[in-house]
């Protein structure tokens, strides 16, 4: 007899079905897994074996052979463990087959039978309702699948036996509930920082348009307090974007008690972290902090400290909105539409063009340092700005600075401008810094003075293409700011200062 159980394997964010098929036949005894399967899946035979008898079944004495179509697919992760035990199950006539022909199923098995949480439960849900199946799952991921659809069938049992006996009618499993975490920590507040205007203000251009941004400054200036602030001003995630972060975060085994959160991601990754690391990778081609930090920010600190290839990995997915892993075997595109945000000191000894400062070496420390990072790397940063030490006056002042409720509630208006524009444009984007070339110069097109103006810059400056689209995009957001229908060329002349770095870099 053959029986048949769905689940799923993950390529990127999307689950393709799985046909999971037992047959229990005569032969020699044995327990045999066919069908790619990984270490992890081919080591489940065991732990099936093992929760069956803890349940009160024992295996029959004959050949089982499970194989997981398709075929040449590979199969990776510990969630086979619970369809292979239901198909088993059915394949024996513990359980009626057609019970499970409703469902997609995926759960880790303990030896004593009970259901341990696996990671991509949130994308698996997604992936069972689009095939018109429910879905059977863990306990403690219940909640989380159950944010796939609201009218959609999900079972989550603590254990094989309840949901043997569920099947059977004499304990009945209710339908598990969505769960938000409740009640977060606040998030720092820019209120705290004293002085450093022109940093708050370009803070806030980046949160309005979504820009990345690069502040350069010496040691203790508080470039990594300004921008583990720029959260608090940014705005809640839609609920299209919190289900994209959610499913990444799942995949990653990162929602803690399945509970997702409306909060944008803020991942800031040592200047060690590895190529896979950053983009992903590994051998299951898991995603890393660039796709992790999706809808959210992405904080590099001490930047030229990064290994220059690892930093030009990034400018693929700062491109394109994408982070592409190409293996021989298989080929994964995880999202990654991400601001990023970076800090660095000016040169190795961290003091270049402090008053009464003199380096040893000279200029030679100031280029040698900052040449670490790449040329095109550095033309998808939209802002660049110096961040000089705070002075005692600043600290001492009884003034106190403008708290981030006040800057989030200029950024959420700047945004809902943007979104309007959008739409009526018909173009699938949130913010100026998404837009694609395409629209840059229909939507920010400058008036006349401001037209001349740009164009003599650009040609002081050097502008290439994309620089030339960015200085656009923001000088666009800042006239977002204001209000304003039409750029300017105050707008312009603001958005180039904050590009004043490439003539000197250059010289250098």
């Amino acid at each position: 007899m053959v029986s048949r159980v769905t689940t799923v394997a993950f390529q990127g964010i999307d689950a393709v079905p799985v046909d999971v098929q037992v047959h229990v036949g005569p032969g020699m005894v044995a327990f045999t897994i066919v069908g790619l399967p990984d270490k992890a899946v081919a080591e489940s035979r065991e732990r099936v074996r093992a929760a069956l008898s803890a349940s009160g079944l024992a295996l029959p004495a004959k050949r089982v052979t499970v194989n997981l179509a398709p075929a040449d697919l590979p199969k990776e992760g510990s969630h086979y463990d619970l369809p292979i035990a239901l198909g088993v199950m059915a394949a024996i006539g513990a359980i009626p087959g057609e019970y499970l022909d409703g469902y997609a199923v995926l759960g880790e098995l303990g030896l004593d039978g009970t259901l341990a949480p696996v990671a991509g439960v949130l994308p698996a849900a997604m992936g069972a309702n689009g095939l018109g199946k429910g879905l059977i799952c863990p306990e403690a991921s219940g909640g989380e699948a159950a944010w796939a659809d609201p009218e959609m069938d999900i079972l989550a049992p603590r254990s094989l036996i309840q949901l043997a006996n569920h099947f059977k009618g004499t304990q009945m499993l209710s339908r598990p509930a969505a769960r938000l975490q409740g009640n977060p920590a606040a998030l720092p507040d820019l209120a705290e920082v004293k002085g450093q205007e022109t940093a708050r203000r370009a803070l806030e251009i980046a949160a309005a348009g979504g820009h990345n941004l690069l502040m350069t400054g010496p040691p203790g200036s508080g470039k990594s307090m300004l921008a583990s602030r720029l959260p608090s001003i940014l705005p809640p995630l839609t609920p299209r974007e919190l289900l994209e972060v959610s499913m990444i975060a799942s995949l990653a085994g990162e929602l803690a008690e399945g509970k997702l959160t409306d909060r944008r991601p803020f991942r800031s990754p040592h200047h060690s972290a590895s190529m896979a690391a950053l983009i992903g990778g590994g051998l299951r081609a898991r995603p890393g902090e660039v796709s992790l930090s999706h809808n959210g920010v992405l904080f590099l600190d001490e930047l030229p400290e990064f290994n220059p290839q690892v930093l030009d990995s990034l400018r693929q997915p700062l491109e394109t909105g994408e982070a592409v892993i190409a293996r021989a075997n298989h080929r994964v595109t995880y999202p990654a539409r991400i601001q990023l945000v970076a800090a660095m000191n000016p040169c190795r000894c961290g003091h270049a063009g402090e008053p009464g400062h003199v380096c040893r070496r000279g200029e030679r420390c100031v280029t040698e340092y900052q040449t670490r990072v790449s040329g095109p790397f550095l033309d998808r940063i939209d802002l660049r700005i110096e961040v000089p030490a705070v002075t005692a006056a600043d600290l001492i002042g009884p003034a106190e600075a403008e708290p981030s409720a006040a800057v989030a509630a200029r950024v959420a208006e700047a945004r809902r401008i943007q979104e309007k524009r959008f739409f009526d444009l018909g173009v699938a984007c949130r913010t100026n810094a998404q837009a694609p070339a395409s629209v840059v110069e229909t939507m920010a097109q400058p008036d006349e003075l401001g037209l001349a103006f740009l164009r003599d810059a650009a040609e002081k400056l050097q502008l290439s293409a994309r620089g030339y689209h960015r200085v656009l995009k923001l000088a666009r957001t800042l006239a977002d700011l204001d209000g304003k229908d039409m750029v300017g060329r105050i707008h312009l002349a603001e958005a180039l200062s904050y590009r004043g770095r490439d003539a000197s870099r250059r010289a250098a």
